[in-house]
């Protein structure tokens, strides 16, 4: 049994909007143990072919990523680092943040000078 696995894209495009390429990639892969035979039953994933459609983090730029991309997936590629700040200080801001109404919430987290 052959146990290649093939990539293929198809319907390539570019999104304007955000940059960025999107694509749809299918995956031809043998059947291979009981595991997936058990899956199968309970999804559509029977081995064979598996179709995907994504983004897949393709930007024209580096400032389109950064601008564009959420903040989780910048910090999986090193590109955003997460302030630290203690979990005190978090629920002490939400306890103060929750004591003013509207845009005066964002004057909240700056403290007191």
């Amino acid at each position: 049994m052959n146990d290649t696995v093939i990539i293929r894209t198809r319907k390539f495009m570019t999104n304007l909007l955000l940059q960025e390429k999107q694509m749809v990639i299918d995956v031809l892969h043998p059947r291979k143990t009981e595991i997936q035979e058990n899956l199968a039953k309970i999804t559509h994933f029977d081995g064979g072919k598996t179709t995907h459609f994504g983004s897949f983090m393709i930007y024209d730029s580096l400032d389109y990523t950064k601008k564009n991309e959420p903040k989780h997936k910048l910090a999986r590629h090193g590109l955003y680092e997460k302030k630290k700040t203690s979990r005190k200080q978090f629920k002490e801001r939400k306890s103060r943040m929750k004591k003013v109404r509207g845009t005066a919430k964002a004057n909240v987290g700056a403290g007191k000078k």
